[in-house]
């Protein structure tokens, strides 16, 4: 897949291709390694990754059955199509919730929001399940850092997952964990084509990056958990954390509604 791109008059190309034969990842598997073996790596490549490929090789599966429900979650059982274990465990990874039915959706204790804590069953043997790195950015730099030393290239990582979005139906990829990629474009301060300064322009370059990933990751049994998107200059040299795209409590309107909602109750 590829795209051309219009800026300031330049017409830009990148091209983004899956990394194909990804193995089963188990718990201890390199990633960094699995995917050198399978693809040139080029500087200023970004490497998408899946969330559960990450996850797995981290040994982040559990089994609901350790876990031992407290009365906020029986209580919420009560109200949606979930177990009680399965409710605690996203409690257990979250700071609070916002929604508690008809979905779930909560703040993790990272600050990302989605729904379930990210804890997913699908793609993952047996009746496990799986939760999303502690830690994505440094899940994204321990990566990309191997990436780099097996290369001797510069690169990126981003660490991806699947959300819904509010206002409109499906999913889509979104950033979870990044290295050496900042998840916003600050256009403000720039002008327009008309000569007319922006001012509250951001883009989210991490979250269309994993966007036009996800295309070719697909979500069966055939998906392919690894993408490269080569062309765009987008390596920074600094210090990046995905928690740069997150709002303040003080600035998130919706999460201000949902609480005054949730605590009306």
């Amino acid at each position: 897949m590829s795209n051309d791109l219009l800026a300031s008059g330049v017409i830009l190309r990148f091209e983004a291709f899956a990394v194909e034969n990804i193995p089963l990842v188990r718990k201890g598997h390199d990633l960094a390694q699995i995917i050198c073996e399978r693809t040139d790596i080029l500087d200023e490549d970004i490497i998408i990754i899946a969330s559960t490929i990450v996850g797995k090789a981290e040994g982040r599966t559990f089994s609901p059955d350790d876990i031992t429900p407290g009365a906020e979650a029986i209580e919420i059982s009560k109200h949606i199509q979930f177990t009680p274990e399965f409710i605690q465990a996203v409690l257990d990874r979250s700071r609070e919730y916002l929604i508690s039915s008809p979905v779930l959706l909560v703040e993790m204790k990272n600050g990302h929001i989605c729904i379930n804590a990210g804890i997913d069953e699908s793609n993952v043997e047996g009746e496990m399940l799986l939760e999303l790195p502690a830690d994505s950015d440094a899940s994204a730099e321990y990566i990309g850092k191997r990436i780099e030393s097996y290369t001797g290239k510069q690169i990126s990582v981003i660490i991806t997952d699947t959300n819904g979005r509010a206002f409109k139906r499906g999913q889509t990829g979104v950033a979870v964990g990044v290295y050496r990629i900042h998840p916003l474009k600050d256009w403000r301060g720039q002008k327009d084509m008309f000569g007319k300064e922006l001012k509250i322009t951001e883009e989210a370059i991490a979250d269309e990056i994993a966007g036009a990933a996800n295309l070719l990751m697909g979500e069966g049994s055939d998906g392919c958990p690894v993408v490269i998107i080569r062309g765009l200059s987008l390596r920074s040299k600094d210090d990046t954390s995905v928690k740069e795209m997150y709002r303040s409590d003080e600035e998130d309107l919706i999460k201000k509604s949902l609480k005054y909602l949730r605590d009306r109750r």
